[in-house]
C-alpha cells in the first residue's frame, strides 16, 4: 500500500516538476546563447540585448523581455503567452505560429518581423509599431487590441483596448 502511494506521489509530482523554469537554461539565453526548446518559463531578460537569439520552441510563458533589443531574433512555435514585451525591439524577428496570447506588446518594435500564424489573442499592441511587419493578417488583429498609436500595415485596422 505504502508503495502505491509512493508511486501516486511520484506521478503526480512529475509533471509539475517537467513544467518548472530551467535556471541553466535561462542563464544561457541570458548570456546570448541560443536555446531552441528551452524551459524559459518566468524568464529575465528585460533590458538584454540578444541579437539573432533562437529560442524557437522554447517556454517563455510570462517572461519579461521589457526594453530588450533581440533583432532578427528566432520565436517560431515559442510559447510568449502573457510575456512583458513592453518596449522591446524585434526588428526582423521572426514570430512564426508562436503562441502571444495576452502578451504584452506595448511601444514594440516589430518592424519587418514574420508573424505568420502567430496567436494574437488578447495581446495587447497599443504604440506598437508593426507596419512592416510580415504574415500579419486582419483574422489576427481582430483577436487583439491596440490604440490610435498602433502602427499596421496598409488595410488593416485593430479594435481598440478597453
Amino acid at each position: 500500500m505504502a508503495r502505491l502511494f509512493l508511486a501516486l506521489a511520484l506521478l503526480i509530482a512529475a509533471p509539475s516538476a517537467s513544467l518548472a523554469q530551467d535556471a541553466s537554461q535561462i542563464a544561457r539565453v541570458q548570456s546570448g546563447q541560443s536555446c531552441p526548446g528551452c524551459n524559459l518559463f518566468q524568464a529575465e531578460l528585460a533590458y538584454r540585448d540578444l541579437p539573432g537569439i533562437d529560442v524557437s520552441g522554447a517556454r517563455l510563458r510570462q517572461a519579461n523581455l521589457a526594453l530588450s533589443t533581440m533583432n532578427h531574433a528566432r520565436f517560431d512555435n515559442a510559447n510568449l503567452s502573457i510575456a512583458n514585451m513592453f518596449g522591446g525591439r524585434f526588428t526582423g524577428a521572426s514570430f512564426r505560429n508562436a503562441d502571444l496570447t495576452r502578451a504584452n506588446l506595448v511601444g514594440a518594435y516589430l518592424g519587418s518581423a514574420d508573424l505568420s500564424g502567430a496567436n494574437l489573442t488578447g495581446a495587447t499592441l497599443s504604440g506598437a509599431e508593426l507596419e512592416t511587419a510580415r504574415g500579419l493578417t486582419q483574422r489576427q488583429l481582430n483577436t487583439a487590441c491596440g490604440d490610435a498609436s498602433t502602427r499596421l500595415p496598409a488595410g488593416l485596422t485593430i479594435p481598440h483596448c478597453d
